[in-house]
């Protein structure tokens, strides 16, 4: 456990901002996490994974735990899948390139999405017609008030849309220690979602297999998300909302173009990304700050702005979506 003191976060967060931490402390094993709790108090102001899922709008008072947990482990395995266990600080996606290179399945779909693993489960990322919750076996976690380790299965987690346990019930409750995933000896390819198929014809692939998959990946995401390494930003800020499809219908009367999926017989899912955009804001710049000119659900940092400047321009969209659509959008992002 090392500790360090007035520390800019700057180089902690994919948008960029400098906010200064009063403390830092590196948690670089289980045995760490239990001391810090063990004999510190307060609570941290912040938890700190890979700082992808983050908008840091002010200076941080008090300890900054920054989850630094390696490991890659298999733990058991069977005829039709091997279970990997895989410290919370272990980069998400070195982690995904890691079972590709061993041919195991599962998170091909999710490659380049940024972070670390420990904070994948939180949200239950998810992109191209997979989510953590369809590879997931369990998850070791310190609780913080019962000052002690316990594990959560699938059914524990609560996993829905961009939704966990961790962020509800739990929130600044529970601290991930590691994640177990089971993935799949035989690839079953999942390619219908968004344009894959069309990325792999470009790519000219014959025979399908995961690395395939992951390029295509890549590949699109590269070509609509911009770099954290050369624009700040979180990737995708809002959620895409459901409401119910008799909403849906009245709306789609009055905007044909209007972008849904149907989630269910009562429910309809719409794109954020399509709201936000007909609502003018896409490609929209406040001098170092705006909205990205090809992802509306993208807001940047262009260099200089502060998370106080986003958080406004976020609810300047939601106002805006609101008053036009009747929609109320919901961020993605841990504002702090």
């Amino acid at each position: 456990m090392k500790t360090a003191h007035n520390v800019n976060l700057q180089p902690y967060n994919t948008f960029g901002f400098n906010a200064m931490a009063e403390r830092l402390v590196r948690i670089e094993n289980t045995s760490d996490l239990a001391q810090y709790f063990e004999t510190e108090e307060p609570k941290p102001s912040l938890v700190l994974g890979g700082g992808s899922n983050l908008l840091l709008t002010r200076d941080l008072v008090g300890t900054v735990l920054k989850i630094e947990i390696p490991g890659f482990e298999v733990v058991a395995e069977d005829k039709d899948a091997v279970f990997v266990k895989v410290g919370a600080g272990y980069g998400w996606h070195d982690f995904v390139l890691k079972c590709i290179e061993n041919n195991w399945a599962g998170v091909e779909n999710l490659s380049l999405i940024p972070g670390n693993v420990g904070t994948a489960p939180m949200q239950n990322i998810g992109a191209y017609g997979v989510e953590i919750k369809d590879v997931f076996h369990e998850l070791e976690a310190y609780i913080i008030g019962d000052r002690c380790f316990e594990s959560f299965g699938l059914n524990d987690c609560n996993f829905g849309y961009r939704e966990s346990v961790f962020k509800r019930k739990l929130k600044n409750e529970a601290v991930i220690a590691s994640v177990t995933f089971k993935l799949a000896k035989t690839p079953k390819f999942n390619t219908s979602y968004g344009s894959i198929e069309t990325e792999l014809e470009r790519m000219g692939v014959k025979d399908l297999n995961l690395r395939a998959v992951s390029d295509a990946v890549i590949n699109i995401r590269q070509s609509k998300l911009p770099d954290p390494k050369q624009i700040g930003n979180s990737g995708s800020f809002f959620k895409n909302p459901e409401i119910p499809t008799s909403q849906y219908e009245q709306l789609q009367f009055a905007y044909p173009n209007i972008v849904g999926y149907k989630v269910s017989e009562t429910t309809t899912k719409i794109a954020a990304g399509w709201l936000i955009e007909q609502a003018g804001f896409k490609g929209k710049r406040y001098g170092n700050y705006g909205v990205h000119d090809k992802q509306a659900l993208v807001l940047v940092n262009y260099g200089g702005a502060t998370g106080a400047q986003i958080f406004e321009l976020s609810e300047e969209i939601i106002r805006a979506v609101s008053a036009k659509y009747g929609i109320t959008l919901e961020r993605e992002v841990n504002v702090v």
